[in-house]
């Protein structure tokens, strides 16, 4: 007989929810944490925060290298958010899926969308906050957006809402939970790597 059938096939993980909900701060926990993990690094044309660094947190680019990259078909997915560009260069998450290792995306829900179009077998995972207010105090306590770039935001995630039903899991960042939250990650790409039917990327 042979029980050697758990050779778990690489993931590819998304990590989305609305602005100022912690993505960038689940991903960075995630990076602390001893696992086969390839953390992609995604491209955006808007401009870098005081605490960011070029190449580890984002690729930061003008307008014109980011059009220049989606006219050479450099990107899986992109899209313009809040009047920035965003996207996901190929070439790092095929050499990443090639080498065995499962890849998180952080992305924002459009970004969500388009991966679940071109690859269907992904795992999405959507967060949110405790409840509404939890996720406005993120958003002020920021200090990132003016007042126009904050009513956005909010109408922006009461669309976003609406594509929950696309993603595979649900997973709550409350306030100083941050550790709760990654676990709960931890616990879901464990168990999806115990299927017994594996998922099968192919991108």
């Amino acid at each position: 007989m042979n029980f050697n059938v758990l050779k778990p096939e690489p993931l590819l993980i998304v990590i989305s929810g609305p602005s100022g909900i912690g993505k960038d701060a689940v991903v960075k926990e995630l990076q602390k944490r001893d696992l086969p993990l390839h953390f992609v690094i995604t491209a955006t044309t808007r401009p870098k925060r005081s605490e960011e660094t070029h190449g580890v947190d984002y690729f930061f680019v003008s307008t014109e290298e980011f059009e220049t990259m989606i006219a050479q078909d450099e990107l899986i997915e992109y899209a313009e958010v809040y009047q920035q560009y965003k996207g996901v260069p190929k070439a790092q998450v095929r050499a990443a899926l090639q080498s065995g290792k499962d890849v998180i995306m952080r992305l924002d829900v459009q970004g969500a969308q388009k991966i679940r179009d071109l690859c269907p077998q992904a795992v999405l995972i959507f967060l949110i906050p405790t409840d509404t207010q939890e996720w406005i105090n993120r958003l002020l306590a920021r200090n990132t957006e003016t007042s126009e770039d904050f009513s956005l935001r909010i109408e922006t995630a009461r669309k976003e809402l609406e594509y929950l039903p696309i993603f595979d899991y649900i997973v709550l960042n409350a306030h100083n939970c941050l550790q709760q939250a990654v676990d709960t990650i931890e616990q879901i790409i464990h168990t999806e790597h115990h299927r017994v039917v594996p998922r099968k990327i192919t991108l």
